[in-house]
């Protein structure tokens, strides 16, 4: 009876052993095809960045991102690579990049861009910026105008001081608009890939894989897990946000701004059930563009010359949704440079 019962508690251990294991296991090993190389910079005592090159012929390119890592530019990169060296940063709180307690203001931010280009030695390069990249250039453009050879806010040229024209023009509750807006499909988390397709379903993007897997953990299953951009990181960006000082700015400028759809398609789109929803979808649409219209105004009287790309019903990840339009802008804005 005594060797029955040992037996059975070795089994039980066993499998206790066995399930922590395999709850411990990280998901199946994923390579990322993107043609880059990957090396750390150092910017201050105990902050390192990842850096991408993806090599190419031609003056620097610097690709720099917001809330996403350099990984979120895997396919546009390679092909600018035709006309110039491509690299990206990926920015310090995100990623493989060091998480530290501070430094995310947004002149901290491009302090730790000027720390790059200084230790690959690039000079002049043209530096482009998606979300709170785009505060990397406004800094630099205004305050560093000598350091760099041209700016391209992809979607990012914000300046948070302007509000509405009209104070008492309230944007719609999200319980006045359509069903359709206010009750969205589940993201389909079963898998990176799964996650990717819903991403193009319902927004019109699609992530490179790698740059998931930079945000999200992998769960032993190979769901996608949680969300890896701390809330502390967060916060302090957005607390660090500065209104950009365009009249310093020096550099050539090319700007796309995304558009909304037009209002008809988004009627088709969204089906208003009841006037007051069809109302409220018509002054969601045009705050949006009196958004879009204002930081346009902002920009083209601050930067001399500056050239602007509108896209219409188009993402703010506007290098992926838009991604023909953008290469053709961007390869005809460095032909101008060289």
């Amino acid at each position: 009876m005594r060797t029955r019962s040992f037996s059975f508690c070795m089994l039980a251990l066993l499998l206790v052993v066995s399930a922590a294991t395999m709850h411990g296991q990280a998901c199946a090993p994923w390579h990322d095809p993107s043609a880059h190389k990957v090396q750390f910079v150092t910017v201050r005592d105990g902050v390192r960045l990842e850096v991408l090159d993806w090599g190419g012929s031609g003056r620097p390119v610097v690709l720099l991102a917001g809330y996403s890592t350099a990984h979120v530019y895997d396919e546009l990169a390679p092909k600018l690579t035709d006309s110039a060296h491509v690299y990206g940063i990926t920015r310090r709180g995100l990623g493989n990049s060091s998480k530290s307690p501070g430094g995310y203001t947004a002149r901290d931010s491009a302090e730790d861009v000027l720390q790059v280009l200084d230790a690959l030695k690039l000079e002049k390069p043209i530096l482009a910026g998606h979300s709170f990249g785009g505060q990397d250039l406004s800094v630099i453009g205004a305050m560093h105008p000598d350091r760099v050879g041209g700016l391209v806010y992809l979607d990012s040229a914000e300046d948070i001081s302007l509000g509405p024209m009209n104070k008492s023009v309230k944007e719609p509750e999200q319980s006045q608009l359509p069903q359709a807006i206010r009750n969205p499909p589940q993201p389909d988390k079963t898998s990176f890939g799964a996650y990717r397709e819903w991403w193009r379903a319902n927004h019109g993007i699609i992530f490179p894989e790698a740059e998931l897997r930079q945000s999200y953990a992998c769960n032993p299953d190979g769901s996608v897990g949680q969300y890896l951009v701390s809330q502390e990181v967060r916060d302090a960006m957005f607390a660090g946000l500065a209104s950009p000082d365009y009249a310093r700015v020096r550099a050539p400028v090319l700007a796309f701004f995304a558009l909304p759809a037009a209002l008809e398609d988004q009627m088709k789109r969204y089906k208003p059930q009841t006037p007051s929803e069809g109302a409220a979808l018509g002054l969601r649409y045009g705050l949006e563009l009196t958004w879009v219209a204002r930081n346009e105004d902002a920009l083209e009287r601050g930067v001399s010359g500056v050239r602007i790309v509108e896209l219409a019903d188009a993402n703010s990840y506007i290098f992926l949704s838009n991604e023909a339009d953008v290469l053709r802008e961007m390869h005809a804005f460095l032909a101008e440079l060289r």
